[in-house]
């Protein structure tokens, strides 16, 4: 791989897709919000939908499509699925996106309100 400007190798191509593919689920405003909430700590379904707002079966199939990327897994506990993040670095990605618009949005609230 030749190293870029910045002194990075490039990624491969196959890693490109991968990130592209899981960038692409996390372009959805729900799924975006059922990771977020999944960092906070685990849930299940029901839990999940009363906190993001969503219809029980639309967060169902949202689930559904994270854990088939493999952004989110579960565990059975008793009748109920266990939903969570079990990757750290997902979760730090996703963290440092919506700190960091959340920063910038909070100043520019500040001068709207000054005007």
């Amino acid at each position: 791989m030749a190293a870029a400007g910045g002194g990075f190798d490039d990624p491969s191509e196959d890693v490109l897709a991968q990130a592209a593919a899981a960038f692409g689920l996390l372009a959805s405003p729900a799924r975006l919000h059922i990771v977020w909430a999944l960092a906070q700590g685990e849930s299940d379904v029901t839990g999940l939908a009363e906190r993001v707002g969503g219809a029980l079966p639309a967060v169902s199939q949202h689930l559904t499509k994270l854990k088939l990327a493999g952004l989110v897994r579960s565990r059975r506990e008793g009748r109920r699925q266990v939903y969570y993040v079990d990757d750290p670095d997902v979760v730090e990605v996703v963290r440092l996106l919506v700190d960091r618009l959340t920063a910038r949005a909070v100043p520019a609230r500040r001068r709207l309100h000054g005007l």
